[in-house]
C-alpha cells in the first residue's frame, strides 16, 4: 500500500546529493571508473596504533556488549584533556562532554533537543546540509544569512536577533566553513558570545575541520572564548583529523544543560558507540597528534596541485587556509551548456567525465556557481580528474 510520509518530510528539500551518490553507484556499476572527490570521506589510512588497538579492543568479549550513550567515561575525559591541551579549555567530563555517533548525530539530536515548532535558527547561506535539515527535522524553521565572517556578516545577524519575530532561539555556525573553507581569527567568537548574551540565543558550532588547517593558519575554537560555554557547544569529529570517518565517533562539548537534553534524547535513541572504537578512538586522542601534522601535509600539497590545475580551467580559487576541501567558481562558459546549474553541471560531469564534484548551490542559493571538491583522492587520481574535466569542458 501507499503510505503518507510524516510532513517534517515533506518540508525537506530535494537531496541533490542523494541524486550525485545513486548517479555514481549506478556508473561504478555499470564499470565506470569515477573519481571522486564529491565528498569529505578520507581515504587514507588511520594511525597505526589506533587500528593496533582496535584489533585488540574487538577480542575482548565485554568490548561487544551495549555501552553508555554518553560515552564511556575515559573517552569524555580525554576528550577534555585534548581540549586543555590544544585550546586552553577547562571541561568536566561529566557533565560537559558527551560522545557522539559521529558529530552529525550529535547535531541532529541536539536540534531535537532545543528545538521545536514554532522555534527558529540562524543559519549561513551556503551552509553543510545537515544545518538547516536537522531545524526542519526537529519542526523548527531556519532564517538564512550570507555566510561570512566579518563584522558585516555578525552585524547582519544582529539586525536579524533584533527585528525578527519570533526571535530566533540558536545560531548555527561552523568555522572552518564547510563548504566555502572560510576561516576567522581569534577575535571573532568574542564578539560571537557578546551576540549570545545580547539577545540570550544559543550557538551550535561545527568545528569538524578544526584540525585540519595549512599554512602555520591554527582555528580557534568557540569555546575559547570568554563565557562561551554559557551560551552554546560545539561539535567536534574524529572522522577527518584521524582518518576514522566510517568508525562513527565524535563529540559534543560545552553548556551543561545542552549537554543534559542531548544525553536525554540519546539516551532514548541509542546505546552508544561500539565499545571498541571507544577505547581505539582514546588511543587516537593520546598518540595521535604526529599523524594529524603528517595528513595536514598530504592535503595542503594535493590543496596546491588542485588550485592551481582549477585556474588553469579559468576556474576562480581562493586557496584555503582550512578543510579538506576546495571551493572553486566554475568558469561562467563551462556552465552554458548546463543551464547555468551547477547541480547539472556535476551531474554531467559524472556522465561525461567520469569525475564526482559537489554542486554549490546543494548547499543553499548563495552556492550557485561553485562547486566543492574533496581532497581526498591523491596526487596521480587529481590530476586524471583535471584531464577528463579539460577535455570534456573545452571540447
Amino acid at each position: 500500500m501507499d503510505i503518507n510520509v510524516a510532513s517534517r518530510i515533506e518540508r525537506l528539500p530535494t537531496y541533490v546529493l542523494g541524486q550525485l551518490k545513486q548517479l555514481i553507484y549506478e556508473r561504478r556499476k555499470a564499470g565506470a571508473d569515477i573519481i571522486d572527490m564529491n565528498m569529505g570521506n578520507p581515504s587514507d589510512a588511520p594511525p597505526d596504533p589506533v587500528v593496533d588497538k582496535i584489533r585488540e579492543a574487538v577480542t575482548d568479549p565485554r568490548n561487544s556488549r551495549y555501552s553508555a550513550s554518553a560515552g564511556v567515561y575515559n573517552l569524555r575525559r580525554d576528550m577534555a584533556r585534548k581540549y586543555e591541551r590544544k585550546w586552553g579549555v577547562e571541561l568536566d567530563p561529566d557533565t560537559e562532554v558527551i560522545a557522539t555517533i559521529g558529530s552529525k548525530e550529535g547535531f541532529s539530536h541536539m536540534c531535537l533537543a532545543i528545538m521545536g515548532p514554532g522555534d527558529c535558527a540562524v543559519v549561513t547561506d551556503p551552509a553543510f546540509q545537515i544545518h538547516t535539515t536537522a531545524v526542519i527535522l526537529a519542526g523548527g524553521s531556519v532564517f538564512l544569512v550570507p555566510v561570512g565572517n566579518d563584522e558585516a556578516f555578525l552585524a547582519r545577524i544582529d539586525d536579524v536577533l533584533k527585528h525578527l519575530q519570533p526571535k530566533p532561539k540558536v545560531i548555527i555556525l561552523c568555522y572552518p566553513n564547510n563548504p566555502t573553507t572560510m576561516t576567522v581569527d581569534d577575535t571573532f567568537f568574542a564578539k560571537v558570545v557578546d551576540l549570545a548574551a545580547k539577545h540570550q540565543v544559543m550557538i551550535l558550532h561545527d568545528f569538524a575541520y578544526g584540525e585540519t588547517c595549512f599554512d602555520n593558519y591554527k582555528a580557534p575554537s568557540y569555546l575559547q572564548a570568554p563565557g562561551a560555554k554559557e551560551y552554546g557547544v560545539e561539535f567536534t569529529t574524529l572522522s577527518k583529523p584521524y582518518n576514522m570517518a566510517g568508525w562513527r565517533i565524535g563529540f559534543c562539548c560545552g553548556h551543561p544543560q545542552m549537554i543534559k537534553a542531548l544525553s536525554t534524547v540519546k539516551g532514548y535513541y541509542d546505546y552508544g558507540i561500539f565499545q571498541a572504537v571507544q577505547i581505539a578512538a582514546i588511543v587516537a586522542m593520546r598518540e595521535g597528534d604526529k599523524h594529524i601534522e603528517q595528513q595536514n601535509r598530504v592535503y595542503a600539497q594535493r590543496r596546491e596541485l588542485l588550485c592551481k590545475s582549477l585556474r588553469k580551467l579559468g576556474w576562480q580559487v581562493d586557496t584555503p587556509k582550512a578543510s579538506m576541501f576546495v571551493w572553486a567558481k566554475v568558469n561562467p562558459k563551462h556552465l552554458i551548456p548546463y543551464n547555468g546549474s551547477t547541480n547539472d553541471f556535476c551531474l554531467a560531469m559524472v556522465d561525461q567525465a567520469e569525475v564526482a564534484l559537489t554542486p554549490g548551490a546543494a548547499f543553499g542559493d548563495l552556492g550557485e556557481g561553485y562547486v566543492r571538491m574533496a581532497l581526498v583522492e591523491n596526487d596521480q587520481r587529481i590530476r586524471q580528474a583535471i584531464r577528463q574535466l579539460t577535455r570534456v569542458l573545452n571540447n
